[in-house]
C-alpha cells in the first residue's frame, strides 16, 4: 500500500510596522557574539534592506485572540539594530519590516525557531570570504570601501585578496582540506604561481611542511630589504628600474625580500662605480670598489696623513646651533620611558647633520694624491664608505743615494706628468678587487649557483645508484662514518649522513626524474618492498635469516639514500653551511665517485640545452665544444647567436663523453682533453652544411690537400 505524501504548508510573510513588533522573551540568543549591534545597525543603513526576515508570532491575550503585536523568537539582533536606527531617527517608527509569521496553533516552540536559525546553518569557508573579496574589488569597489561595509582595516582585505591571489591548485587543495591556512598564508610571500607549485610540489614530498620552511624556500633566491645592498641602492630605485618586492602582509618581514637579486647587484656595482668616477675627478692613481672589503685589505699599504679642514665662522655658527639643539632635545627627554615620533625624527636629522661636519675627508697634498689610491665600498647600514689616501709600496716616491726623495720631474713614473709633457693620469677602478674586463661576453664566469644545484643533484643521484651496486664500498663509507662518530676524531663531517636521511632535491632539473640513475634506484626500491614482509615484528627475523650476499645488497641499497653530494650555497654568516663543511662534503664525494667508479657519462647524463648549454654563458660554451669536440667545431660555431650557439653545440656534444666541471672527478677536470689532441675525425665532417666550409666543387684535388683557413657561416 502506497504511503501518501503529506504537503507542505509554509508560513506567509508579509510586512508588518516597526512599532507592532517586540523581542521574545523565547529568544535562546543570550550571550553578545559575533558583529556587534552597532555594525550591523550601519550595514541595514548601507543597503537599505533585511537580507533575512524576521521570524515573528502573534502576541496572544489570556482569551487567545491576537492583540496586534507580534514577538520575535528569531531574528533578535536584527530587530535591536533596527531600534537603534529608530532611536537615532534614521528609520520611521512605522517602516515595515518583513517578517515571516508563524501560525499560533503550531506545535514548533519558539525556543525551537530561534535555536535552528542560528545553528542550522554551514559557517561560509573562509576560502569563499577571500573570494567574495576580490570579486567586489574587481567589479570596483576600492579597498578602502571593502573595509568600511565590513567594518574592517585595510589591512585586513588586503590580505584576503592576497589569500584569495594564491595558486588555484593551493586554493583547491585549501578547500578540501589538504593543506591548513597558515600554509597558505606562507605561499602569499611570492605572487610567482609557478613558484609556489613548485615549492609545495618538494615539501609534499618532505617530513617539514610548516609554514616557515615554505617562507624559507619561497625567499632562499631573494635578497632581504633590510641588506645592505638594497638600502644602499634604495627600494625604489630598485623598483623604477623594474625590480620586484615581495612582502609578507601577516607578520613582520623586515621591509620584504628583493626578489631580482642580479638586478640589485648591477643597480649597486653601477652606483658604485659613479661614485668611484667622481672621486677619479680628484686625481687618485687607483680606487678600489667592492660591496665588502676583506679583513686587513689596507695591509703593507702607507696611509697618508691628511689635515683636516678648519671650518669657517659660518660653518662653526652652525655646528654650533645643531649642537646646542640636539643638547636641549637630548636633556628634555632624558627621563622619558619613549621617544616622541617628532622629537626622535629631530634628533636623527642633527645627528646626520652633525656628522657631515666632523667626518668631512681630509685634505691630501696633490703628489701625495696622484701615487695613492682610495677604497670605496658600502658599510653594514648601506651608506657608502669611502677611505682615501693609501699608497702601494711600488707607488713609493723613488729615494736618490743620498736619502733624499727624487723630484718627480727626475723620475717619471707611468701616468705621471713631469711638468712639461701634457700626459694625464687616468685613475685605475677595480671592481670587487678585479679590474673591469674590457669585454664582458668574452670573460667565462663562475657557474650560476642554481645550475650546479642542478648538476650535483644529477651526480648525488647517481652516487646512490652506484653506491647501492657496491656493497664493499657502502660498508666501508658505513663503517669509516661510525668509527669516525665514535672514536676520537675530528668531528666527522663529508657526504654519508648515517641517519639515513632521504635527500630530496630543492633544486633539481627537468630530467632529473628520468635519468637512467632515477629508474634503477625505484626499480630496486620495488624489488625490495616487495621482499620484505608486511609484520613489522617480522621483519628482525627476515633480515636475521638473510644470506650474507643478501644483507649487504640491502645495506648498501638503505646506505646509498644518505649519500648528499649536493653543491649548496654558503651562509657567509655561519647561520647554516659553512664553507668548509661545504668543500669536506665534496671532497668525501669525489672520493666515494672514484671508489665505486662512476663516470656521469655511463649514468646517462649528456649536456643539453636545458640542463647545461643554454643555462651559461657564450664564453662557456666555446670552452665546452672546444673541450669536447675541438678547437676547429669551436671557430665554426663562434658566431652564432647564443640560442643557436646552443643547439649545435647540444649536437656537436652529444657522443663526446664531455662533462662540465661539477660532474667530473678532481682529476678528471684537471686532464679534460680535447679530441683535437687524441687524434680525432675532422670536425667539419660532423657539422651540417650551413655551418661546414663551402669550397668550389672545381679544385683540383691538389688544392684541396692544401690547408684551408676556416671560413665561418653567414
Amino acid at each position: 500500500m502506497t504511503t501518501a505524501v503529506q504537503k507542505i504548508t509554509l508560513s506567509s510573510s508579509r510586512d508588518i510596522p516597526f512599532n507592532k513588533l517586540v523581542l521574545s522573551q523565547s529568544n535562546v540568543r543570550r550571550v553578545k557574539a559575533g558583529v556587534s549591534i552597532e555594525e550591523l545597525a550601519e550595514d541595514i543603513a548601507r543597503r537599505g534592506c533585511l537580507l533575512q526576515s524576521l521570524n515573528v508570532r502573534p502576541v496572544l491575550d489570556a482569551e487567545g485572540a491576537e492583540t496586534g503585536m507580534f514577538e520575535i523568537p528569531a531574528g533578535g539582533r536584527r530587530y535591536r539594530a533596527l531600534d537603534l536606527l529608530v532611536k537615532a531617527k534614521r528609520l520611521a517608527k512605522t517602516t515595515p519590516v518583513p517578517c515571516v509569521v508563524r501560525d499560533p496553533a503550531t506545535t514548533i516552540l519558539a525556543e525551537d525557531d530561534s535555536l535552528a536559525e542560528n545553528v542550522q546553518r554551514a559557517p561560509l569557508h573562509p576560502l569563499d570570504q577571500f573570494r567574495a573579496f576580490l570579486a567586489m574589488r574587481d567589479k570596483g569597489m576600492s579597498e578602502e570601501g571593502i573595509a568600511a561595509a565590513f567594518f574592517t582595516t585595510v589591512n585586513v582585505v588586503k590580505q584576503r585578496l592576497r589569500l584569495a591571489a594564491v595558486s588555484e591548485k593551493l586554493l583547491d587543495l585549501y578547500a578540501e582540506d589538504g593543506i591548513t591556512l597558515e600554509q597558505v598564508i606562507a605561499f602569499t610571500v611570492t605572487s610567482d604561481h609557478a613558484r609556489q607549485d613548485q615549492v609545495w610540489e618538494v615539501v609534499q614530498r618532505g617530513y617539514n611542511q610548516e609554514p616557515y620552511q615554505i617562507r624559507r624556500m619561497l625567499t632562499e633566491t631573494t635578497v632581504r630589504v633590510s641588506d645592505k645592498r638594497v638600502q644602499f641602492v634604495g627600494v625604489d630605485a630598485y623598483a623604477e628600474a623594474g625590480g620586484v618586492v615581495m612582502r609578507d602582509l601577516f607578520q613582520s618581514d623586515d621591509g620584504g625580500w628583493v626578489e631580482d637579486v642580479a638586478l640589485l647587484d648591477r643597480l649597486v656595482d653601477d652606483k658604485l662605480k659613479a661614485e668611484a668616477e667622481t672621486l677619479a675627478a680628484s686625481g687618485w692613481k687607483w680606487i678600489s670598489v667592492a660591496i665588502e672589503l676583506p679583513y686587513d685589505h689596507a695591509h703593507g699599504l702607507r696611509k697618508l696623513a691628511g689635515t683636516f679642514p678648519v671650518l669657517t665662522a659660518e660653518e662653526q655658527f652652525t655646528l654650533d646651533a645643531l649642537q646646542a639643539e640636539y643638547d636641549k632635545l637630548e636633556e628634555e627627554y632624558r627621563e622619558a620611558e619613549e621617544l616622541p615620533e617628532a622629537a626622535d625624527e629631530r634628533l636623527g636629522e642633527l645627528e646626520t647633520a652633525i656628522a657631515a661636519f666632523e667626518d668631512r675627508p681630509a685634505l691630501y697634498d696633490a703628489d701625495d694624491v696622484s701615487r695613492a689610491g682610495v677604497f670605496v665600498s658600502i658599510d653594514r647600514n648601506g651608506s657608502l664608505m669611502v677611505d682615501r689616501g693609501y699608497v702601494r709600496p711600488e707607488d713609493e716616491a723613488p729615494v736618490s743615494l743620498d736619502g733624499d726623495v727624487e723630484a718627480e720631474g727626475e723620475a717619471v713614473g707611468p701616468g705621471v706628468s713631469d711638468g712639461t709633457d701634457p700626459l694625464v693620469q687616468r685613475t685605475v677602478i677595480t671592481l670587487g678587487g678585479q679590474g673591469e674586463p674590457e669585454e664582458d661576453d668574452d670573460v667565462i664566469k663562475p657557474l650560476p649557483e642554481r645550475l650546479m644545484s642542478e648538476l650535483t643533484a644529477h651526480r648525488t643521484l647517481a652516487l646512490h645508484d652506484a653506491l647501492a651496486q657496491n656493497p664493499h664500498v657502502a660498508m666501508t663509507a658505513l663503517l669509516h662514518r661510525l668509527v669516525m662518530e665514535r672514536y676520537p676524531y675530528s668531528a666527522p663531517t663529508g657526504c654519508l649522513e648515517v641517519s639515513v636521511r632521504r635527500q630530496f632535491f630543492s633544486v633539481q632539473a627537468a630530467d632529473l626524474k628520468d635519468s637512467a640513475s632515477a629508474t634503477g634506484i625505484t626499480e630496486r626500491h620495488n624489488a625490495w618492498k616487495a621482499d620484505l614482509p608486511a609484520d613489522e615484528d617480522a621483519l628482525w627475523d627476515w633480515l636475521d635469516a638473510l644470506d650474507e650476499a643478501s644483507r649487504c645488497a640491502l645495506l648498501a641499497h638503505c646506505v646509498s639514500y644518505g649519500v648528499n653530494a649536493l653543491y649548496e650555497k654558503v651562509d657567509r654568516y655561519g647561520g647554516g653551511l659553512s664553507q668548509h663543511s661545504l668543500d669536506q662534503r665534496l671532497k668525501q664525494a669525489d672520493r666515494l665517485a672514484r671508489a665505486v667508479g662512476l663516470d656521469m657519462v655511463d649514468a646517462g647524463w649528456r649536456p643539453t640545452v636545458d640542463n647545461y648549454l643554454g643555462r651559461v654563458t657564450k664564453p662557456r660554451i666555446l670552452e665546452a665544444v672546444r673541450e669536447g669536440a675541438g678547437d676547429q667545431a669551436a671557430q665554426l660555431i663562434d658566431h652564432l647567436k647564443k640560442g643557436d650557439m646552443a643547439k649545435e653545440a647540444e649536437r656537436l656534444l652529444a657522443d663526446t663523453g664531455w662533462l662540465p666541471e661539477p660532474l667530473r672527478l678532481a682529476d678528471q677536470a684537471d686532464t679534460a682533453t680535447a679530441p683535437d689532441e687524441a687524434g680525432g675525425e675532422d670536425d667539419n665532417a660532423a657539422l651540417p652544411d650551413f655551418l661546414a666550409d663551402e669550397g668550389d666543387d672545381d679544385l683540383s684535388a691538389d688544392a684541396e690537400d692544401e690547408e684551408r683557413p676556416l671560413i665561418a657561416a653567414e
